[in-house]
């Protein structure tokens, strides 16, 4: 327990106000009082706009100062930020906006977003159908007879559009392993829909965003095509800086977002929405005016941005991204192109959207690591990091960097980490041919560390491994653990100092290293 400090000025002149906190089905109730002492832990103190906190319970809407006293309930870490640097377009729009943005509030024990749950076009389209928003009529196909029967009977017209479905962007520029070129074209008729399709469907799209790799091509989406009479972009995200749904506005869409931000950063706005309030008819009428829609357009512009919003609300949307937002030369507003980005904690409420997610365009192993319940996400480095707990999972991805390493992965097996577990994150870790040492760090408070020895053993017996292992064990049991270890014969490199076991784990990953690049074999011994 210690008391409030209000950085030595007076509670009354700067008008700050504490408000009690439901935190654990239990509900906090410190007074505006610099006398009384509160729990650091569950308790946060606002002024104007700014919020600080030493909360590991902190609900990440734009708080407006409420008279004392008030509640206010925590009810998911998943309502925190979208983390802007997994769209680093958005990231580069909202960073060239004028409207100056708060510095990030980072809270110790807050859980924060990894991933966001991508779907693609032709659900994104269905998705805004369903929310009354304008979009060009179109159909998906998953073979060229397919494609055929939707250009033919679906769409209505003979100029049409034909995207190759995968989650990445710059399809239009991209090109396919049998040679051709765009993921993105213009076509005339039911047969080239159908011939476009067979050379898309069934092929990998190498784009800028794909890697060297490509995406595999499952489906096409055949759509009318529009001719717009202007081009706009907007996005509703989460901005962790305001601490508030944004929604990133530019009168020049049509082109990539990143390409704006780097040439006219003054054509790109943005504006925070308050969560309590929405976006009101004035904000919306605001920004569409302000992006040049005609006088014609006005209303049903305002009315799109506002469906948008409520996508995003009731979806549990991190991302909405609509470009071109166009008016056409019939005075249409229709979304061209939308990504949806949606929270992966809120699996359990959107089961409909969590259906739509296609596997076969995320990481196989990242898959595979989510069924066992691991979070693993790989890196470009070679030393392979099995770690119990995010927080210690960073850290030893950084101390191996300060050492003059790389990380290959981040693998963290939690706190329940069984035999079966860390059998599952070797084989995944090894998957990689590139990895050369395994850097193992555990923190048994949860878990026991002679549980972790004992899969690290039959881990090593069963997989045969040949790389070097070097293995940080401290808490629980770690005595026996050693023991365990020392026991067993197997060539692990027990390290109690987390500084010498990186140092360690990067010194036998650059002698694995030399050896291959030289075509030699090496083996370790427990006397090195």
């Amino acid at each position: 327990m210690t008391s409030w400090r209000f950085a030595d000025k007076s509670f009354e002149n700067e008008r700050q106000y504490l408000f009690p906190v439901h935190v654990h089905g239990e509900t906090q109730d410190p007074q505006p009082a610099l006398q009384r002492r509160f729990a650091l832990e569950s308790c946060f103190w606002v002024h104007q706009t700014k919020i600080s906190s030493s909360s590991s319970c902190f609900y990440t809407a734009h708080l407006r100062r409420l008279p004392v006293p008030s509640q206010l309930t925590v009810a998911s870490p998943s309502v925190d930020m979208f983390n802007i640097s997994r769209s680093r377009a958005l990231g580069s729009a909202l960073n060239a906006s004028k409207t100056q943005i708060a510095p990030s509030v980072r809270l110790p024990g807050l859980a924060q977003q990894k991933r966001a749950l991508s779907i693609h076009e032709y659900l994104s389209a269905d998705l805004l159908r369903q929310y009354g928003v304008g979009v060009p009529k179109g159909a998906v196909a998953r073979n060229a007879r397919e494609a055929k029967d939707v250009a033919m009977n679906h769409i209505g017209t003979e100029d049409m559009v034909i995207k190759a479905q995968v989650l990445a962007g710059g399809r239009g520029k991209g090109t396919f392993d049998n040679g051709l070129k765009g993921g993105v074209r213009v076509i005339y008729s039911p047969h080239e829909a159908e011939m476009f399709a067979k050379q898309m469907i069934g092929h990998k799209l190498i784009t800028k965003q794909t890697g060297a790799g490509g995406r595999l091509c499952n489906a096409v989406y055949i759509c009318e095509r529009k001719f717009a009479r202007r081009e706009f972009y907007l996005a509703i995200l989460m901005d962790r800086g305001s601490q508030s749904p944004v929604i990133v506005s530019s009168s020049q869409g049509g082109m990539d977002i990143e390409t704006v931000a780097k040439e006219s950063p003054d054509a790109i706005n943005t504006t925070h929405i308050d969560i309590n309030v929405g976006v009101t008819d004035e904000i919306a009428r605001g920004i569409a005016t302000k992006l040049g829609f005609s006088e014609q357009c006005i209303e049903d512009a305002k009315d799109t941005i506002q469906k948008l919003y409520k996508i995003f609300t009731e979806r549990d949307s991190t991302q909405i991204e609509i470009n071109p937002l166009s008016e056409t030369s019939d005075h249409q507003v229709l979304c061209m192109d939308a990504k949806f980005g949606f929270d992966d904690n809120a699996e359990f409420r959107q089961k409909e959207v969590f259906e739509w997610r296609d596997t076969t365009q995320e990481d196989p192993d990242e898959v595979r690591a989510a069924k066992s319940g691991l979070n693993f996400i790989k890196l470009d480095g070679d030393i392979g990091c099995l770690v119990n707990g995010a927080g210690l999972a960073m850290a030893t991805m950084d101390i191996i960097k300060l050492n003059g390493g790389q990380p290959a992965n981040f693998l963290d097996v939690g706190g329940g980490a069984t035999p079966a577990a860390i059998q599952e994150a070797f084989e995944l870790i090894t998957s990689d041919a590139k990895v050369t040492a395994i850097f193992v760090n555990i923190f048994g408070g949860i878990v026991r560390c002679d549980h972790i020895a004992t899969g690290l053993i039959k881990t090593v017996e069963n997989l045969n491994l040949k790389i070097p292992i070097i293995a940080r064990l401290q808490g629980t049991n770690v005595e026996r653990a050693h023991q365990l270890i020392s026991e067993s014969g197997m060539k692990i490199f027990c390290i109690d100092d987390l500084q010498s076991a990186a140092e360690k784990s990067v010194q036998l990953s650059k002698v694995v290293k030399m050896a291959r690049d030289m075509d030699v074999g090496v083996e370790f011994s427990l006397g090195i």
